[in-house]
């Protein structure tokens, strides 16, 4: 798999004799303005080499660019990118045929899609003036030799009734496709000027970048599956970054909203960057008073970073969504999700500084709002732990404190992905045995790590799977809950698997509707309350 074979993806589906892993922490999608590359498509990178092979690399209007740089630069490992476009228009190529014309458009938009094809008869019958061979490349630099990637159709045909008419075949193309009505003819040989070798024809100079882009953008349609909401394609994703509109514009509260709310949906966390204005603490403080962006699933890192302009040349200051992203996603390859990260691991690279230094005094009264500061050096203090923008909205303590939101994210993603295999398998009661046995397996391992501190095990989760079998039954419930901060109490979930899909959603342990569906834990579930005592 090469990152522009764009038109097939492949996973391995778990089934009842796998263990359940958990699942990755620090994958980040970014949405935005890219140079080139698919549209509203997301693709995943686990290099800026990538990036820069796929989406052509920095450009000055481009703030996502610089944003997955700072990811990888800051020790990121997978980068979910999405283009957005404001109007860009694709180049055309002009390929002769007979007395008409064939005429092709580029997939990708933009003025640095830079496509060439060739067209020649080999191995077609000389009798038949209806087929011809079609290889297309597309270059780094218009004019230039150096292939970055390449299509070659064989034996298509301008014969609307041949199995391999051009049109329908090049539809299925990642590079370009035909437009207009397909000539009678089918297009000549592209020969060099003396005639004995092939040679190539250049896209014309008609593509369009666009305009920058606006919230409308960025946001999308659900229904279109464009802008953010392009995500819904991707399995899966941690973290969401979506850089500013441009060096001067600051992304807008209506996507912050819709992002946040997405995010929540997903199972994600979205990193918010600092209003532009926010100069120093004084100002970010004064700032939040008016602040309306509070969530569980949003968090973020004052100041703003500065970082070497390679491009311009010289320091600028950027906004941090990819630093910190790319940090996050470092600690974790040393540190689990829920445990506390070392003071040395939670700076910046080198390289990367904030662009204000913050008191000790104004980082707390930040970090009692919900933000957190970003730091080059070491931290004197201690035992501060990273907050989510919740500010005292969340549901529970848990929801303010990022650690312990991260691990509950784990703990749902980890599950109910892994537990998918349900909803294509009859229902039985051995089949909800084999998914309690994967499930309470799976936190048994995360106890065994660590993850709820000192508590007992039966303080520590619960598992109850639906034991209901009719046939009818199109649902497969589970159950599950794992200790909240407060001890004696859960959080409680519901993960709900069907042929159409899968939900999770918030649950309590209702002791009537167990009975409905797993009578036979009732003993079970007076026991764990006796031991915990009332609520």
């Amino acid at each position: 798999m090469t990152p522009s074979s764009l038109g097939l993806q492949a996973q391995e589906e778990r089934g009842p004799d796998r263990t359940i892993q958990p699942l990755g922490t620090g994958r980040t999608a970014f949405v935005g303005r890219a140079l080139r590359g698919p549209v509203n498509r997301p693709v995943l990178l686990r290099s800026f080499s990538e990036f820069q092979n796929v989406f052509g690399g920095l450009w000055q209007p481009s703030r996502l660019s610089y944003a997955v740089e700072h990811f990888f630069d800051n020790g990121g490992r997978e980068a979910l990118v999405v283009r957005v476009v404001n109007g860009a228009r694709a180049a055309t190529l002009t390929l002769r045929a007979g007395a008409g014309v064939l005429t092709l458009r580029a997939v990708s938009p933009g003025t640095r899609e830079f496509l060439r094809v060739s067209v020649d008869y080999d191995n077609i019958p000389v009798h038949d003036e209806s087929r011809f061979n079609l290889t297309v490349q597309r270059v780094r630099v218009q004019g230039g030799s150096h292939v970055e990637d390449q299509e070659i159709f064989r034996d298509l045909s301008t014969a609307q009734s041949h199995e391999r008419h051009a049109p329908v075949v090049l539809a299925q193309s990642q590079l370009a496709r035909i437009v207009g009505d397909m000539p009678a003819e089918r297009p000549d040989r592209t020969l060099t000027a003396g005639g004995h070798s092939a040679a190539y024809v250049a896209s014309n100079s008609d593509g369009d970048d666009g305009a920058p882009l606006t919230d409308y953008d960025l946001i999308g349609s659900e229904i279109e599956g464009t802008g953010l909401f392009a995500l819904g394609a991707a399995d899966y994703f941690n973290l969401l970054c979506i850089p500013p509109l441009s060096r001067a514009e600051d992304v807008g509260p209506s996507v912050w909203l819709v992002a946040a709310r997405y995010c929540r949906d997903r199972r994600a966390l979205l990193v918010v960057d600092p209003p532009s204005s926010w100069h120093t603490a004084d100002d970010a403080l004064h700032g939040l008073r008016d602040w309306e962006i509070l969530s569980e699933n949003a968090l973020m890192y004052f100041p703003r970073v500065l970082a070497h302009d390679k491009l311009r040349g010289h320091f600028e200051s950027f906004a941090p969504c990819g630093a910190v992203a790319g940090m996050l996603a470092r600690i974790d390859l040393m540190t689990p999700v829920w445990g506390e990260a070392r003071i040395d691991d939670t700076v910046l690279r080198p390289g990367y500084r904030p662009t204000c230094s913050v008191g000790e005094d104004r980082r707390m009264r930040l970090l009692k709002r919900g933000v957190n500061t970003l730091q080059a050096v070491r931290s004197v203090g201690r035992g501060i732990k990273p907050r989510t923008l919740a500010a005292g909205t969340a549901g529970s303590a848990d929801g303010e404190i990022l650690a312990a939101k991260r691990l509950a994210l784990l703990i749902l993603n980890s599950i109910e992905r892994a537990t998918r295999w349900v909803a294509t398998t009859p229902r039985s009661a051995e089949t909800a045995q084999a998914v309690a046995h994967q499930t309470r397996n799976f936190f048994e391992r995360l106890y065994q790590a660590g993850a709820f501190g000192t508590r007992r095990r039966e303080e520590a989760f619960y598992v109850f799977c639906d034991q209901r079998t009719p046939q009818g039954l199109a649902e497969f419930h589970l159950l599950i809950g794992f200790a909240c901060a407060r001890r004696g109490e859960f959080h409680g979930y519901r993960i709900s698997h069907a042929p159409a899909g899968s939900t999770v959603v918030p649950a309590s342990l209702n002791r009537a509707r167990l009975a409905e569906l797993c009578p036979e834990e009732l003993d079970w579930v007076d026991k764990l309350a006796s031991q915990l005592g009332p609520p």
